[in-house]
Formats: structure tokens, sequence, C-alpha cells
């Protein structure tokens, strides 16, 4: 497949999606990141990320860049949960997404979870900038292991910047390879779930969020700027998807 490489270390491969208000004139899916545009909700162009192949395994380098241009509108989920498996060499897979909304434009990250396999190590980093008009709609779920299984090593950074500023800048680490304390009960508390659901819009400046919490193990907490963070635990990922699917209903969003 043209730009993918497969060397001794691992899998090289980036996919890319630019959105604009007449279309998709960019979709180009890469070695296990396969793009298809699927059936729209309202004024939403939509794309479904289809894993074309097992990854990230380790030593893997894939990314996925989306481009949202002003006045569009582009609603991104996935066909199935992303796994993170162990690859021949041990080596660490790095994972990075990197999202760019303009004014006008508004985003709807919606994928499925990210499962870390035992044995396993996956660094993800996420990238986000937006102009100061762009609306934005990200949720991101970890899941510990496979049912029955210990975690592997997964380490992801969300860095969010707003007109040219942070936003937001988070860390989390979890598994083997993750500084003690992660299972805590300063972190997960034996969870072996977590997600993160950010909203961002420019109507937030006037009516800015409340913190509070949303049940035993979720909470909202406002940014310093016109949006906030849902952050959850649960034992597992169906009860997780469940609190943040439940402040998508809130805001009158579908979820998926």
């Amino acid at each position: 497949m043209a730009g993918v490489t497969l060397g001794a270390a691992g899998l090289r491969a980036t996919a890319r999606i630019v959105a604009t208000p007449e279309g998709l004139p960019v979709l180009e899916g890469e070695g296990p990141l396969a793009l298809r545009r699927t059936r729209a909700r309202g004024a939403y162009h939509r794309v479904t990320v289809v894993g074309a192949m097992s990854a990230p395994l380790g030593g893997d380098r894939i990314a996925l860049e989306a481009e949202v241009r002003g006045g569009a509108r582009l609603d991104v989920d996935s066909a199935a949960a992303t796994i993170a498996l162990p690859g021949r060499t041990g080596e660490r897979a790095h994972y990075d997404v990197r999202l760019t909304v303009a004014d006008g434009g508004e985003l709807r990250w919606l994928p499925e979870q990210l499962i870390s396999v035992r044995g396993s190590d996956l660094r993800m980093r996420t990238r986000i900038d937006l102009a100061p008009g762009a609306r934005l709609v990200f949720r991101e779920e970890q899941v510990l292991g496979r049912h029955g299984e210990p975690a592997g090593t997964l380490s992801t950074r969300l860095t969010v910047h707003r007109a040219g500023r942070p936003l937001l800048d988070q860390e989390l680490a979890f598994g083997p390879g993750a500084p003690g304390g992660w299972d805590g009960g300063a972190v997960l508390g034996g969870h072996r779930a977590a997600g993160q659901l950010l909203v961002v819009d420019p109507e937030f400046t006037a009516r800015p969020a409340e913190a509070r919490l949303l049940g035993d193990d979720a909470v909202l907490t406002p940014l310093a700027g016109p949006g906030f963070l849902v952050t959850a635990l649960a034992p597992d990922a169906r009860l997780v998807r469940q609190a943040l699917d439940e402040v998508l209903r809130t805001l009158a969003l579908p979820p998926r």
C-alpha cells in the first residue's frame, strides 16, 4: 500500500481526513487504518475508522490526522475497539492523533475503546488545535486488559490548544511500566476502565460549566476556557461508556 513501510521494528503508516462544507476532499487510509464514508446524521460528514489489520503491535508507528476547515462538520467514529498488542521485538508502539478545527468548524471524535492487552506497550499522543470559533466533542476510553487478564503498559497524553494557547494538557499512565500507585486509591482505585469526554464550545464563554460529581466515579471539571472535561472510572468498558453517554444525552448529542 502506498506510503506504508514495514521494517524489522514494525509498521509505519499515516491516515488523513480533510473535511470542508462541501465534502471530504481527502480521505486517505493507510495500513491498519482504513477510512470509510458512512451515513451521516444531519449536516455532518461521517467517517468510520475500520481496522484493516491487527495494530498497533509493538514497534509500530501509526498516525491519524484530521482537519476540519471553516464551516465544516465532521463526525468520526470507529467500527471496533483499538487493541494494543505485544510485538515480536518487545519494542514500544506509538499511535499519534493530530486534529485541527478551523473557525466555524465542528468535530465530533467518538471512537471505540482502546484495549491494552497483557504484554503490550503503547504510547498514544493526541494533539488538538482549535481556532477561537471551533467546536469539539472528543471522547477517549481506556480498558486495561481483556476479560480476566492483567493490563499491558499504556501511556496517553492529550494536549489541546485553542487560539494558539494551551487549554488542556493531560497525561495518564497505566500498567506494569507505569509509575507505582497507578492502580491505587488515588488513581484508578482498582477499576479496569477509564474514560474522558472533552467538550469545547464558544457558547461556554458566556455560560461556563459548573464543576460537579456525576455519580460515584465521574466528575465534570470546567476548563480555563470555553469547555469542560468529564473523567469517569468503572469496573468495565460498558459502565464507562454509560457515564459518558449520559453527558452526551444531556447536551442533546447522539451517543455512539
